[in-house]
């Protein structure tokens, strides 16, 4: 590796949130920053959010711009890999945000623009759960249902987008809507939200006591931790609909386990966190029975082991392997 240039910043741009990382050449997390992203902003705000964070993480370890080697940069939604845009980040209200150029141009050193699953994808093929895969999926429930592969070491990706949209998948013939034409996809069937919306009623029927007392009937405070504590309180009508959604997620690791044949399948996010063992069990049970006998022992099913990091880290990690390619 070039030692003038010896650091990679990760950036991972959420919908609520982002964390910005600093790796060393050893990809050693050697600093670390965090910020809300304030609610949906437009994108020249945004952007100079972005680089006022990673200004910030940089100076509180002394790295000027000329010690950068590149810059990896998560982000919700479809990009424009080749170009670095934003092609759709709904949660952000952006819409062909260029921000590879923008940051390339402030910080004089090469960027790479990722979806967030993606990148959280390679971060735990190269740092987590999937260390060795040759392929590995990743699915991510959370307000939506994110996903991502990594394929014999590369993200697979289409000639300009970025693929793998999991979470509008068809998966059944519910006529629950995620927000696009398409109705029962995983996203609109397993998704926190969609998860969210049917505690509320269950809490506002007095079958969730646990949860009525933690957030009311209020969607937006039936959160992760809210389903946990409420499942761990014996509210079993929360779990069973918890379980019912891990369960079309097992039916969506049988699709890719049929179509890619991955050896590692990573669920992750804060659902998945609150809630593993529901998630690995139901998720495997599913996956394992509804899969061609052939395939039945050719994967294996595991909880991401770098929380909120996967994402800055992988995105730090990409860049560099197209960098330094002898680095990685």
């Amino acid at each position: 590796m070039n030692q003038a240039k010896p650091y990679w910043v990760g950036f991972d741009l959420g919908g609520t949130k982002m964390l910005c990382v600093v790796l060393d050449d050893q990809f050693k997390v050697v600093a670390r920053n965090r910020k809300k992203t304030k609610g949906i902003e437009g994108a020249a705000a945004g952007l100079s959010r972005i680089s006022e964070l990673i200004e910030e993480t940089l100076s509180e370890i002394g790295v000027s711009h000329s010690q950068l080697a590149g810059i990896g940069v998560g982000c919700p939604g479809p990009i424009d890999w080749a170009k670095g845009i934003v092609s759709m980040a709904v949660n952000l209200g952006w819409q062909n945000v260029e921000i590879g150029s923008f940051l390339s141009e402030r910080f004089d050193c090469p960027v790479e623009v990722l979806n967030d699953v993606d990148a959280g994808v390679y971060g735990e093929y190269r740092f987590g759960a999937a260390i060795g895969a040759y392929s590995t999926v990743g699915i991510f429930p959370g307000t939506g249902i994110g996903g991502g592969c990594v394929y014999d070491g590369k993200i697979l990706r289409g000639r300009r987008l970025t693929v793998m949209e999991i979470g509008h998948m068809k998966i059944s013939s519910s006529y629950r809507s995620s927000g696009v034409a398409m109705t029962g996809t995983l996203e609109s069937e397993a998704s926190r939200l969609n998860i969210a919306s049917e505690c509320a009623k269950l809490a506002y029927r007095g079958e969730a006591p646990s949860l009525y007392e933690y957030a009311g009937t209020d969607i937006s405070k039936i959160r992760s931790k809210a389903l946990a504590t409420s499942i761990k309180n014996g509210d079993k009508a929360v779990e069973w609909v918890v379980r019912q959604a891990a369960q079309q997620i097992g039916y969506a690791v049988a699709n890719m386990v049929h179509l890619i044949g991955p050896d590692i399948v990573v669920l992750g996010g804060g659902l998945v966190e609150a809630i593993p063992e529901i998630y690995l069990e139901e998720v495997n049970q599913v996956a394992r029975k509804n899969v061609l006998e052939c395939y039945s022992d050719t994967f294996e099913i595991r909880t991401a082991k770098l929380g909120d990091d996967a994402g800055a880290m992988g995105a730090a990690a990409f860049v560099a392997s197209l960098v330094e390619p002898n680095a990685s």
